[in-house]
C-alpha cells in the first residue's frame, strides 16, 4: 500500500466512533479486523482532543508480567499491580510534561511530587516498556521511594503479606497522580489522556500466566477510570480469541465495555472504494470501481458479491484479494482494467493464502488446525455430521497421538465448534447458512447440516456442494443395418404397435423406462428438504442421465441398432452409486434427503427387474 492509505483511507466505523466518544474501552476483533487501525488513528494529531499513550509489549515485557508474583494474591491479581503501576507512570510523566507546556513554569506541589518520585525511583527518563515493567516489579516486590508524597521508604506494615504491601504502595502513588490531575484540573479543560494497549496477541500464549496477564489487564484498565476518573482512559484492544478463552467471574462487568468489530460486504464495500480513491489521487464513483476498473461480472456474478462472499469480512482479507486481482492483471499485461480471468485467477491463490494464514492465525489455541483441514480436502463444501464423524474417525487415533493434551477437544462435537468458531464452517439454520462472523450463538446439538466457507473451497478443492462422480455417457458402437428399408419398418412398427396396443421392443421399452425414472427422481428432488446447490447438481447429474437416454432413443428411432441393455445397465449403476454417495456424505440423515435416496433405489431396483437381474449388479 502506498503512504498515507491508512490516514487518508480509513474508515471511521460505529466501534471507532465508540471509542473516540469514551462509551467503550475494550475493542475485541479478530485478526485483521482493523483494531490496530483505529489504535493508530486514534494517536494521529486531530482525532483525539486530548495525548495518547501507545503500548505494544514485546516478548521481552511479556516474560517479565508472565513471571512477575506476589505473595499473598493470586496471579491475575498481582499482574493488575504491575499493569497499573505502568499506568501511573506513564500518566505521572504525561502530567509533568502537560503542566510544562499548558500550565506555565510554576508547578503546583502535586507536579512537583510526582517529578520527584519518578527521580528517585529511576523513572525519570524515557525507557522501553521492559525497563519500566522491570522497575516496577522490583519497586513492588521489596519497596518503592515515597517520600515525594511524604511517606517514609518502608511502609511500616509488619507482618503484612508482599501483595498488600505493593497494594498500599501502588495506591499512594495513584493518589499522588490523582491529585495532581485534580489541581490542573485536566478532567474538565481538555479531552482525557489515553492510554492504549495493543499486540497482545505478540506475547500470548494460551498458557494459565499468561491468561493471567490478560485477565490482569483488564482489571487494572477497569480500574483506572475510579482512580483518576475522566482525565486519564484506558483503551485496550484485543484478538477476540484471546479473550473469548479467558474464564473469570469478573467477565460480566466488562460487557458495557465491549465493542466488537464487525464488518458487512456494505462496509467492506465502501472500504474499497475509499483505499481505491486514495490509491487513485481522486474520487472514484461506485460504477468506476466496479464496472470500470473491475468487470461487472465473475462467473455470472456481481463482482464485488463475488470477492466479498469469497474472503472473510474482515478489511485485510478484502484489500489483499483486492490487490492480488490488480496483480494479476499487471501480469498478464491488463493496464487499465482488471478481467473477470484476473479475478478468477487470484480466487486459488488468495484461498491458499487464506487457509494458511487461518492455521497460523489460530497456531496457538488451535495448533492441530492444518490437520484437520486435511479432511475436507477433495470433498464436497456441503458437510453432514455423520460424514464428518466418519472422517474423523480414521484421523482420531493420529490426531491423539500427536496432540495428547488436546485430546478432549479433539472429538466430532469439539472439531466442529472450534472450526465454526474460527470461520471455517457455517451452519445451516433455517434456510440460510450462517458463519460465526454473523452470529455468536454457537452450533446446537441438533444442527447437522454444515458448510465451508467459501474463502476456502478453492484451496481445498471443495467446488461442489457435495462429492458426487459425473455421470459419463457410456462409450457404445453403432451399427447400422445393411437394409435401411427392414430398419424402417421395425422402428414404424414398434411406434404403431405402441398407439394400438402391440408389444413394443423390449430395448425400446427399457430405455422410455430409464428417462421415466430420472424424471421421477427430479421431481423428488424438488420436494426434498435438501441443500438448494445439492438439489441443483443431483439434478444435473440426473438430467445427464435422462438427456443421454433421449438421444440413445433418438437414434434407434432412426433406425440406428445399439446395445440397449448396457446403456440401461450403466446408467443403472450410475443411479444406484449416486444414492450411496448420499449415503456416505451422511445427506440421508435429514428426512427429504432419505426420501431422495429411497426414490433413486426404488427406480434402480425397478430398472434391475426390467434388466433380468443377469444384466444388472
Amino acid at each position: 500500500m502506498a503512504d498515507g492509505l491508512l490516514r487518508e483511507g480509513f474508515l471511521p466505523t460505529a466501534a471507532y466512533e465508540a471509542v473516540l466518544s469514551g462509551r467503550k474501552t475494550l475493542v475485541i476483533g479478530r485478526k485483521g479486523a482493523g483494531k490496530s487501525a483505529i489504535c493508530m488513528r486514534l494517536t494521529t494529531d486531530g482525532e483525539h482532543a486530548g495525548d495518547t499513550v501507545l503500548l505494544t509489549p514485546d516478548d521481552a515485557a511479556g516474560d517479565e508480567i508472565r513471571r512477575f508474583e506476589l505473595q499473598g494474591l493470586t496471579g491475575r491479581s498481582s499482574k493488575s499491580l504491575i499493569w497499573r503501576y505502568v499506568f501511573a507512570v506513564h500518566t505521572a510523566r504525561h502530567v509533568i510534561a502537560h503542566a510544562t507546556e499548558r500550565h506555565g513554569r510554576r508547578h503546583p506541589a502535586s507536579v512537583r511530587a510526582l517529578r520527584k518520585f519518578l527521580r528517585a525511583n529511576g523513572e525519570e527518563s524515557e525507557a522501553q516498556l521492559y525497563d519500566r515493567l522491570a522497575s516496577g516489579t522490583r519497586g513492588l516486590q521489596t519497596s518503592l521511594s515515597l517520600e515525594a508524597f511524604g511517606v517514609k521508604a518502608a511502609l511500616d506494615m509488619s507482618g503484612s503479606s508482599e501483595g498488600t504491601r505493593a497494594s498500599v504502595q501502588l495506591e499512594v502513588l495513584e493518589g499522588g497522580v490523582a491529585r495532581a490531575l485534580k489541581e490542573l484540573d485536566c478532567a474538565d479543560a481538555h479531552g482525557p489522556l489515553l492510554v492504549l494497549v495493543d499486540q497482545l496477541e505478540q506475547v500470548w500464549s494460551n498458557a494459565p500466566d499468561s491468561k493471567d496477564m490478560v485477565m490482569g489487564l483488564l482489571l487494572a484498565g477497569k480500574h483506572v477510570s475510579g482512580a483518576y476518573g475522566r482525565a486519564v482512559r484506558c483503551v485496550l484492544f484485543l484478538r477476540a480469541d484471546i479473550y473469548d478463552v479467558l474464564e473469570f467471574t469478573e467477565g460480566d462487568k466488562y460487557r458495557g465495555d465491549e465493542v466488537r468489530i464487525e464488518w458487512t460486504p456494505e462496509h467492506l464495500r465502501e472500504l474499497a472504494l475509499t483505499r481505491a480513491s486514495v490509491s487513485l489521487g481522486r474520487r472514484l464513483t461506485p460504477e468506476e470501481l466496479w464496472q470500470q476498473l473491475f468487470p461487472l461480472s465473475v462467473a455470472g456474478v456481481p463482482t464485488a458479491d463475488y470477492l466479498f462472499s469469497r474472503s472473510l469480512a474482515r478489511p485485510r482479507d478484502a484489500i489483499q484479494f483486492l490487490n492480488l486481482c490488480r496483480d494479476k492483471a499487471v501480469e498478464r499485461g491488463h493496464t487499465r482494467s482488471i478481467s473477470p480471468d484476473d479475478v478468477t485467477g487470484a480466487t486459488r491463490q488468495f484461498s491458499e493464502w487464506k487457509l494458511q494464514d487461518l492455521a497460523r492465525e489460530y497456531l496457538v489455541n488451535f495448533p492441530f488446525l492444518s490437520r484437520i483441514f486435511a479432511i475436507f480436502q477433495n470433498t464436497g463444501y456441503v458437510v453432514m455430521k455423520a460424514a464428518l464423524r466418519s472422517r474423523f474417525d480414521e484421523h482420531r487415533e493420529a490426531l491423539h497421538a500427536r496432540f495428547p493434551e488436546y485430546s478432549d477437544t479433539l472429538t466430532v462435537d469439539g472439531v466442529i465448534d472450534v472450526l465454526f468458531a474460527v470461520n471455517f464452517l457455517g451452519v445451516r439454520r433455517g434456510s440460510e447458512v450462517v458463519y460465526t462472523g454473523e452470529a455468536h450463538v454457537s452450533v446446537q446439538p441438533h444442527e447437522t447440516e454444515f458448510h465451508i466457507h467459501p474463502c476456502f473451497r478453492p484451496a481445498l478443492n471443495a467446488l461442489s456442494s457435495t462429492e458426487l462422480h459425473p455421470y459419463v455417457p457410456r462409450q457404445r458402437d453403432v451399427f447400422i443395418t445393411g437394409d435401411q428399408h427392414v430398419a424402417g419398418l421395425a422402428v414404424r412398427g414398434s411406434q404403431v404397435g405402441a398407439t394400438m396396443g402391440f408389444p413394443v421392443g423390449r430395448d425400446f421399452v427399457m430405455v422410455e423406462s430409464l428417462v421415466d425414472s430420472c424424471e421421477r427422481i427430479r421431481r423428488q428432488l424438488g420436494r426434498a428438504n435438501l441443500p438448494s446447490q445439492t438439489a441443483f447438481e443431483i439434478s444435473v447429474q440426473v438430467g445427464h442421465v435422462a438427456d443421454d437416454a433421449s438421444q440413445l432413443l433418438a437414434r434407434m428411432q432412426q433406425g440406428e441398432v445399439r446395445d440397449a441393455v448396457s446403456h440401461v445397465v450403466a446408467a443403472t449403476n450410475y443411479l444406484n452409486t449416486l444414492a450411496t454417495q448420499l449415503v456416505e456424505n451422511g445427506m440421508d440423515r435429514g428426512t427429504g434427503v432419505r426420501s431422495v435416496v429411497n426414490r433413486i433405489q426404488d427406480e434402480t431396483r425397478a430398472l434391475g427387474r426390467m434388466l433380468g437381474g443377469g444384466h444388472y449388479g
